[in-house]
């Protein structure tokens, strides 16, 4: 912070350094500048850089001279002196005390005012000694930049200056960069109303940020508190500047007085932001504070807020309130002793307003909230939404929410849809009382036409029919027919329902007990429907009969699905049987190719094991297949595939495929024209079947494995307890084009080298991506083991594989 006084200069060195650095600005790199014009243009900078010292100095010993000013005041009031005698003693003062007159005039002002600024600096000094607990070394106390910044801001026309004198006097000896004033708008939007460290573009971008969008800033006003970043990047949370510094600290906190959230502070630093002593966290809430007075009082960039005596004045709001249908209270905000927010006034109730407990507009007019309604602070946190509201601007909006009244200590419970917002400094609260009667009604109504059932009463003495609106409905007669008695009954039925009709009609008519039938309904426009009937006799005192009541319900829809599923349950045993066997088939197939399990082949310079584990389920019989044989030429094919699908198809296809490769191998060709001539195989001889596979060829006397795929995981070698797999060749999957080229490579294995070919089976999960389950299959693959035999154990039993699928596996160790 740059300060009046001789030991600080304002700006050392500025004349020195301008002429020099833009003298060059009309010559390029490593040429010499320009005659005549360029030395001219280096003056003319020189100038406006020293012009801008000078302002910057006059700003500060401005407000340098403002707290010393009000340290000089303070001694004319506490020791009855004049102006010359108190500037007298403040400078013997602090040349006893060995401070400068700044630094003494902020200590007096201090201990004068006792404010919340006093105890955080003297906590700071005490915890730090005077230096900056970031490591930035000695500099002016934490109270000369508390009151430099203070005096700058009650000095400052607007935000945007606020801003700058808050880093500049406050925040950049905190190491900060960049600081942010917003403001919060009635519709909890927030505007840009003052920066300091941001470009102009930067700021023009981020002027204005929507309701709902995610910030920085946004949290600390939705949570209403300090949000404290270390990274932005690892956060994850955009705001202005994101760009400049994508791993800088941020530290955002809700300025606000008296309950409501004025703005928001945003503070930005270039690196992570390390965990902040309390005493730091004290300062910036102290800046936050005096911020939210700035706010409170200064108009922002191109908004303006409201005053204090606009904030209190309701009266349009009562208007509005009385013109409402629904009832509706006007609260302002009841600040407690200390200035914080403890209860809402309630200041207007309109005419629709019915108290819960009976009590007159005027007993509940001009009461306090929670006073009238200690039940609010319960009701699903009825108080703190209308607090959050106030707070923050933003709408609150909910259906059938529950309030509670307390009636002579009795609590009774309500639903009602509810409405909060907020007007200037006051709350409008409007809510609508469910009528239970008319929910009731129309749950019924809707349950009724869901359920397709028609109501009725028949009155016996008078004939009186009532029918509603369904009931005609399904009987297929206009609204404003005749209703069907229910002696008429089997005149609109089925022929064959007569005698259950008549039945029905006995039990409800003669013997007065409720009953209930099915019969089917012949309706006037041709079209049967399937009804089921309810009554109940309805006797008086002496039990005559008076009436029937009861209901018609159309259960069509029912009769069909039981039909059709009793047609479904006969065809779907008979399915079943059939997929039973064709399973026990496939699985029959499989094994008499491939047993689960086989002894090791015998083989000159190898040893060789496989492993086949069928699927646990059996209806999941796949097409996994191995080969291991030695040809005639003396090397040896080392095959593995996996057929697409399940069942016997699958299975009749790994059989092809595995008995051609086998056929096709004794021609001594590559294993890339072997999966060519496989992939024609595939595609025209079995039904146009895909698969994958790797195919390869080991000659014992070079120690060289050629080898091939066809779109196959890549096998996995092993060699001093590291696995890795091998790189993968080109080649699509068989089956997949009519014709495919398959690349070769070759791998010069080493004694005691391992090499293993496996299906998905063996690594493939639901959840998990294809190369996470690879490394964790090249963990379990390094690990020392014994034998061949156990190393395809252990891989087996550390599978972490999920899908139930069939697993083959191939392990070969050089001698």
């Amino acid at each position: 912070m740059s300060t009046p006084t001789s030991e600080h200069p304002a700006d050392p060195g500025a004349e020195d350094i301008a002429p020099q650095s833009s003298a060059g600005l009309l010559a390029g790199p490593g040429e010499e500048p320009l005659p005549g014009r360029s030395s001219a243009v280096g003056r003319l900078a020189a100038t406006v850089e020293r012009l801008r010292g000078e302002v910057q100095a006059a700003h500060a010993a401005a407000d340098g001279r403002a707290l010393v000013e009000l340290a000089k005041g303070i001694l004319i009031e506490r020791l009855g002196c004049g102006p010359a005698q108190a500037a007298r003693q403040l400078g013997e003062l602090a040349d006893q005390a060995g401070l400068s007159q700044l630094e003494l005039a902020a200590d007096i002002i201090n201990q004068s005012a006792r404010d919340h600024v006093v105890g955080i600096t003297g906590d700071f000094v005490r915890r730090t000694s005077g230096d900056d607990p970031y490591g930035g070394g000695a500099g002016p106390s934490v109270a000369v930049r508390l009151r430099t910044a203070e005096s700058a801001a009650l000095a400052a026309g607007d935000t945007q200056t606020v801003a700058g004198s808050l880093l500049e006097h406050a925040l950049a000896p905190l190491g900060a960069t960049a600081v942010a004033v917003w403001t919060v708008g009635s519709d909890a939007s927030l505007t840009l109303c003052g920066h300091a460290g941001f470009s102009a573009d930067e700021a023009g971008r981020w002027r204005y940020v929507p309701p709902g969008v995610a910030t920085v800033a946004r949290q600390a006003l939705d949570e209403r508190r300090t949000v404290r970043i270390p990274s932005l990047a690892e956060a994850g949370v955009p705001s202005i500047g994101h760009k400049q510094t994508p791993n800088g600290g941020r530290v955002a906190l809700p300025a606000g007085t008296g309950g409501r959230i004025h703005g928001v502070l945003e503070i930005c630093w270039p690196q992570q932001l390390p965990p902040q002593p309390p005493a730091i966290a004290r300062q910036i809430e102290a800046l936050a504070e005096l911020c939210a007075h700035t706010l409170e009082s200064l108009p922002a960039t191109g908004m303006h807020l409201p005053s204090a005596r606009e904030l209190a004045d309701v009266s349009e709001l009562v208007d509005l309130s009385d013109g409402l249908y629904d009832p509706a209270l006007v609260l302002t905000p009841h600040l407690g002793a200390e200035g914080h927010l403890s209860d809402f006034r309630i200041r207007h109730v309109n005419g629709n307003f019915v108290d819960p407990a009976g009590r007159p507009r005027s007993a509940v007019n001009g009461a306090l909230l929670l006073e009238a309604y200690p039940m609010a602070a319960d009701d699903s946190e009825l108080f703190g939404k209308i607090e959050r509201v106030y707070a923050t601007g933003e709408p609150f909006r909910a259906q059938r929410m529950t309030l509670t009244a307390l009636v002579d200590q009795v609590p009774l419970a309500s639903v009602a849809d509810l409405s909060i917002s907020r007007h200037g400094g006051s709350v409008l609260l409007i809510w609508r009382i469910e009528d239970e009667t008319a929910r009731l009604a129309s749950l019924l109504q809707h349950a009724q036409r869901l359920g397709r059932i028609g109501g009725f009463e028949e009155n016996l003495v008078t004939g009186e029919i009532t029918w509603n609106g369904q009931l005609f409905a399904l009987y297929g007669r206009p609204a404003t027919g005749e209703p069907v008695p229910l002696q008429d009954l089997t005149d609109h039925a089925h022929p064959d329902d007569a005698v259950t009709i008549s039945r029905f009609l006995q039990a409800v008519l003669h013997h007065r007990r409720p009953a209930s039938t099915a019969f089917r309904l012949m309706r006037p426009d041709g079209v049967t429907r399937h009804i089921r009937v309810i009554a109940e006799p309805v006797l008086d005192a002496d039990d005559r009969l008076l009436a029937v009541r009861g209901a018609y319900q159309d259960i069509s829809s029912q009769h069909w699905t039981e039909v059709a599923l009793a047609a479904t349950r006969d065809q779907l045993a008979h399915t079943e049987q059939e997929s039973a066997e064709r399973n026990r088939l496939a699985l029959q197939l499989q094994h008499a190719i491939m047993p689960p399990a086989r002894a090791p082949l015998d083989a000159p310079g190898l040893q060789i094991a496989v492993r086949y584990r069928p699927a646990e389920t059996e209806s999941l019989v796949g097409g996994d297949w191995y080969d291991a044989v030695v040809l005639p030429s003396k090397r040896i094919l080392l095959c593995v595939g996996d057929i697409a699908g399940h069942g016997i198809d699958a299975a009749t296809g790994m059989v092809v495929l595995r008995n051609a490769m086998r056929g096709l191998a004794v021609t001594g060709a590559g294993p890339g024209q072997l999966l060519s001539w496989l992939n024609i195989v595939a595609h025209h001889l079995t039904g146009q079947v895909t698969a994958t596979a790797v195919c390869g060829l080991f000659d014992p006397e070079t120690r060289v494995l050629r080898w091939a795929r066809a779109g196959h995981l890549p096998p996995v070698l092993v060699r001093e307890r590291e696995a890795t797999t091998l790189p993968l060749p080109r080649g699509l999957l068989l089956g997949a084009l009519a014709e495919a080229e398959y690349e070769e490579a070759e791998l010069q294995l080493e004694p005691h080298d391992t090499l293993l070919m496996y299906t998905d089976g063996l690594i493939e999960r639901r959840d998990t991506a294809v190369h996470e389950s690879l490394t964790q299959l090249l963990v379990t693959a390094q690990a020392p083991a014994q034998t061949l035999e156990r190393r395809l154990d252990r891989l087996l039993t550390h599978s972490s594989s999920d899908t139930d699928d069939d697993t083959c596996l191939i392990g070969i160790e050089v001698s």
